[in-house]
């Protein structure tokens, strides 16, 4: 009889006792077994549904990337590659947290666990994942090459939806590929999404009128009742809306398969609520192993903050976030676009193109960067543009700003010396 398909899940741990046996513990704890010795777990049902510990690897005397740099004291941490049998848990979402995460964090015994990552059999690839991804994203806002460039609704709440179309018309005229608003921006009383909708997308309409260039604008549909957030998503798409912002954290599984099944939409997500999950250097998911769930059910474009952020998130965070969502799961089609976000300016340019495989195929959004330039929103945009510019032809940000006021401009403003040296 040929091997069943095995889902496995990397873990990293850290007790105080041994890795190895607390491995075990999580595999019999999550599979079939309990605290004591059961008359129905026979060797055969173990054979068949137990998980097993593949793989532990010390790493006491190793530098463990996102754990505290000091000591370990008398803790001992390992990563450990639990495999568990697909026919356990079959290729359902809400099965796999529940078995391989959900119980986890509460096994007696550790003081950290972190999942790493998930490797999933080719029997996942039953889900649908992005509608759209990079190439329907570019298609859709008419960018054939280069970095696609956006920006966002700032103020983020306050504005009603007729100054929040004329932030929109500003920034069309400015030269933007995409606009979406802010993640807290969903239904409120002093902007409706219907109203919102119809004061934007007319606007949208009119300067692709006057230019041939179709701006994406992402509206705000996120809701916990999924029957509301499709009357939000169908009242986009039938007025000729293209895209939608999804807070998927806040929606959850089951209503981004419920959205991603019916939408028309090409699906902005934003990931806010993460940092519960992965702040903590000991506890919570790796970015890479959360990413995968999201990009199967459907994520056609995945914000994922960028180099100097204005959060907590590291450098280092960032480069393997971009690298994990550009990674295939089971298919080139399975990638979504990734969308560098939170403080970028364009000083970020040349250092996010070099660190990231010097790829193009990234948006790339400016808030204040964009509006809060010191010439206007459309040198904003100029300037952020002329930054990839020079990535492309490897230039310094000063040798491209040497005859490009809008950047020199912006580096004057934000950068440093370095920046501005040539």
């Amino acid at each position: 009889m040929s091997q069943q398909p095995m889902i496995r899940v990397t873990y990293r741990i850290e007790t105080p006792g041994d890795p190895e046996a607390l491995a075990a513990k999580i595999a019999s704890d999550q599979s079939t077994g309990t605290f004591t010795e059961l008359p129905g777990e026979t060797e055969a049902l173990r054979a068949r549904f137990a998980a097993r510990v593949e793989k532990v690897v010390r790493l006491d005397d190793s530098p463990v990337p996102g754990f505290p740099t000091d000591e370990a004291g008398p803790f001992h941490r390992a990563d450990a590659t639990i495999a568990y049998p697909l026919e356990a848990i079959g290729t359902d979402i809400a099965a796999l947290m529940t078995v391989t995460v959900g119980g986890v964090y509460a096994a007696r015994g550790l003081s950290g666990v972190r999942v790493m990552d998930f490797d999933l059999p080719q029997e996942w690839a039953c889900h649908p994942g992005p509608q759209f991804g990079i190439d329907g994203s570019r298609r859709l806002m008419g960018v054939d090459k280069g970095p696609m460039i956006a920006s966002i609704i700032k103020p983020s709440l306050g504005l009603t939806a007729e100054e929040t179309a004329e932030v929109v018309r500003t920034l069309c005229e400015a030269g933007v590929d995409f606009i979406k608003d802010d993640e807290k921006m969903m239904n409120p009383g002093y902007a409706p999404l219907e109203a919102r909708a119809d004061a934007i997308l007319p606007v949208i309409e009119d300067h692709y009128q006057k230019t041939g260039k179709r701006v994406m604008y992402a509206f705000g549909i996120s809701s916990a009742d999924p029957d509301e957030m499709m009357r939000r998503h169908d009242y986009v798409a039938d007025r000729g809306g293209l895209a939608a912002v999804v807070n998927i954290n806040s929606i959850g599984h089951g209503g981004m398969s419920y959205l991603r099944k019916r939408s028309k939409l090409c699906l902005h997500a934003h990931r806010n609520g993460w940092d519960i999950l992965t702040r903590h250097p000991a506890l919570g998911m790796e970015f890479r192993a959360y990413q995968k769930i999201w990009r199967l059910l459907g994520v056609d474009q995945f914000q994922i903050n960028g180099l100097q952020a204005k959060y907590w998130e590291p450098d280092e965070s960032f480069v393997r976030s971009f690298h994990a969502v550009r990674e295939p799961i089971f298919s080139e089609a399975d990638r979504p676009l990734p969308v560098v976000c939170s403080g970028q300016w364009g000083g970020q340019a040349v250092e996010t193109y070099n660190r990231t495989g010097k790829t193009l195929d990234l948006m790339y959004l400016g808030g204040g960067g964009i509006h809060g330039h010191p010439m206007g929103p459309g040198a904003g945009v100029r300037a952020i543009r002329q930054a990839w510019d020079a990535a492309e032809a490897g230039l310094t940000l000063g040798q491209m700003a040497a005859d490009h006021p809008e950047l020199d401009a912006a580096l004057k403003k934000w950068g440093t010396p370095e920046m501005l040296g040539a």
